[in-house]
């Protein structure tokens, strides 16, 4: 409780890490959604579609995500350097 009160560790890389897992569960059901919804039903276009929304949506929010953690990486090597 004592590192939420006081600013001695960073929240910011927690919550990114809850945004990342909810960015790929929206990206797994907006995939899934599109493989099967609509109206003709099922068809190998929209199936590939689906993939490609799947894996496109998880690496790319892997990428958003590890970019902002090597941001706040680089502000506590900023601060290591600052420091000395």
């Amino acid at each position: 409780m004592k590192d939420v009160l006081f600013i001695d560790n960073m929240l910011t890389p927690k919550i990114i890490t809850i945004i990342y897992w909810l960015l790929l569960l929206a990206s797994v059901v907006g995939g899934v959604g599109t493989m099967f919804g609509g109206y003709d039903g099922f068809t190998f276009g929209k199936f590939m579609l689906g993939l490609l929304f799947v894996f496109g949506g998880a690496v790319m929010s892997r990428i958003w995500c590890e970019l902002l953690i090597v941001m706040f990486k680089m502000n506590e090597a900023l601060q290591d350097i600052r420091k000395k």
